[in-house]
C-alpha cells in the first residue's frame, strides 16, 4: 500500500478496482483521526479518545477496499449517498411538465441514487490539508435517470479536536433533484463489535414522516408518540420493537428549527454511550434527519476479524432533505433541492449543505431545554 505525507496531507492507495488505483487520506487534529477514500467519498474510519484516554474506532468499516466493492458486505458503509439520497416512490416524478424514470433498486423503488449512485463512483481530490479534504464529482445529464449535469462537492474537515464537520455543494446546467448525505454508520463503544442498544439517543424533532411497506413516506407527518417520540434521553433499545413497521428505526424526523447557531445549523441529535464516555452531538442546516438502526445488518465482516457487524450494531443519523420529496410537494422542501441554470451555461445555482458532529468522552453533559426537548447545541 503506497503512501504519501507532507505538512499538509496524508494520502495513501487504498486499493484498485476497474484498473484504477483508490486513495484514502487521513485526516487529524488532536485526539480525532478520520480516514477518507475517494471511492463514494467514504468515511472508513473515526477514532476518538474515550473516557480514561484510550483511542478506539467509533465508525463502521473495513481496513480494505474488497469489502467495500461488494453490495452484501457494503451497505453503504460511510459513503456519500446521491444524486438524491434515501428513497424515491416507484423511481418516478415529474418537472417541469417531464416525468423521469430512475433505476428501481430497492424492490419497488429508488434508493440512493440508483444502481451506480454517487457512492459506487470515484471522487476527485480538489484540494486538502492535514485537518481537511474535498473531493468533487461530475455527474452526467441522464445519470441513473436524472436530468442535467452536476457538478458535486463535499469537503471534511476538523475544525476542532473534536468536531468533524462535512459540508456540500452542488451545481447543474438545469432543473434537478439534489439531496445529498453522509451515511456513516456509528457505535461509540466499540466501532460496531457490540449492538448500540443501550446507547442514549434524544433527537430534536416533535414530528417524523411515517412509511409503508416498501419504506417510503406515506405522505403524512405525524407527530411523535411512544416509541417515535425520542425527545428525551433514552437507550436505543427501550422501544425499538415497537417502532413503526416493526422492525427498528428506519425513519425521517422532521427537525424542530428554528434555532440556529451563527454558522447556521440547527440541533438535530445526542447520542452517549455510558460504558466508554463518549457522545456525538450533531447539527445540520437540512430540514429532516433518517435515524437508522441497522436494522439489514446480517452477519458482515467486522475490521481485522473482531466479530461481525450483526443488526443493531451501528446506528445512522443522516441528515437530509425528506425522503421522497420530489413527488410530496406539502413537505416544502422541494424547491430547495431544484437548482436551476441561470443566463450562462455552466454556472448553475449552487447549493451548499452543512452537517456539524462533536465528539467528547466524559461524563453524560447536562442538556439545556429547547421547546420541550433538551438538545445540546454546539460551538
Amino acid at each position: 500500500m503506497g503512501a504519501s505525507a507532507s505538512a499538509e496531507s496524508v494520502s495513501a492507495t487504498f486499493g484498485e478496482t476497474g484498473g484504477k488505483a483508490i486513495t484514502q487520506y487521513t485526516l487529524s487534529n488532536g485526539n480525532i483521526t478520520v480516514q477518507i477514500m475517494d471511492l463514494g467519498a467514504t468515511i472508513t474510519s473515526v477514532k476518538v479518545p474515550d473516557q480514561k484516554g484510550n483511542i478506539g474506532e467509533i465508525c463502521l468499516g473495513y481496513d480494505e477496499l474488497t469489502p467495500y466493492l461488494s453490495r452484501t458486505t457494503n451497505p453503504y458503509f460511510g459513503c456519500v449517498a446521491g444524486r438524491v439520497a434515501n428513497r424515491i416512490r416507484k423511481g418516478k416524478f415529474s418537472m417541469d411538465e417531464h416525468e423521469y424514470s430512475l433505476v428501481c433498486n430497492n424492490g419497488p423503488n429508488h434508493l440512493h441514487g440508483g444502481n451506480t449512485g454517487f457512492d459506487k463512483c470515484i471522487w476527485k481530490c480538489e484540494a486538502q490539508t492535514s485537518s481537511s479534504v474535498t473531493l468533487v464529482l461530475n455527474s452526467p445529464d441522464g445519470d441513473e435517470g436524472y436530468p442535467g449535469n452536476v457538478c458535486a462537492k463535499v469537503t471534511y474537515s476538523l475544525p476542532t479536536e473534536t468536531s468533524l464537520r462535512m459540508e456540500y455543494s452542488a451545481t447543474t446546467d438545469q432543473p434537478t433533484p439534489v439531496n445529498l448525505t453522509n451515511h456513516a454508520y456509528w457505535n461509540l463503544a466499540t466501532g460496531g463489535e457490540t449492538d448500540v442498544l443501550s446507547h442514549e439517543i434524544e433527537i430534536a424533532a416533535d414530528f417524523y414522516t411515517p412509511v409503508d411497506d416498501t419504506s417510503v413516506p406515506t405522505g403524512e407527518i405525524r407527530a411523535v408518540a411512544d416509541a417515535m417520540d425520542l425527545r428525551k434521553p433514552g437507550k436505543i433499545g427501550r422501544g425499538i420493537k415497537d417502532a413503526d413497521q416493526g422492525i427498528g428505526y428506519d425513519h425521517n424526523y422532521v427537525l424542530r428549527g428554528p434555532i440556529r447557531e451563527d454558522d447556521g445549523l440547527q440541533p438535530v441529535a445526542r447520542v452517549w454511550e455510558p460504558v466508554s464516555g463518549r457522545s456525538m452531538v450533531v447539527r445540520s442546516d437540512q430540514p429532516g434527519v433518517q435515524f437508522y438502526t441497522g436494522n439489514y445488518l446480517t452477519g458482515h465482516p467486522g475490521r481485522q476479524g473482531k466479530g461481525i457487524y450483526a443488526k443493531n450494531h451501528g446506528f445512522c443519523l443522516e441528515t437530509q432533505q425528506f425522503p421522497d420529496a420530489v413527488n410530496n410537494a406539502h413537505f416544502n422542501v422541494l424547491r430547495s433541492i431544484v437548482s436551476r441554470d441561470t443566463a450562462v451555461p455552466g454556472r448553475g445555482e449552487q447549493r451548499t449543505l452543512q452537517r456539524l458532529a462533536k465528539y467528547s468522552a466524559a461524563t453524560k453533559p447536562d442538556l439545556p431545554a429547547r421547546h420541550g426537548a433538551q438538545v445540546q447545541r454546539v460551538g
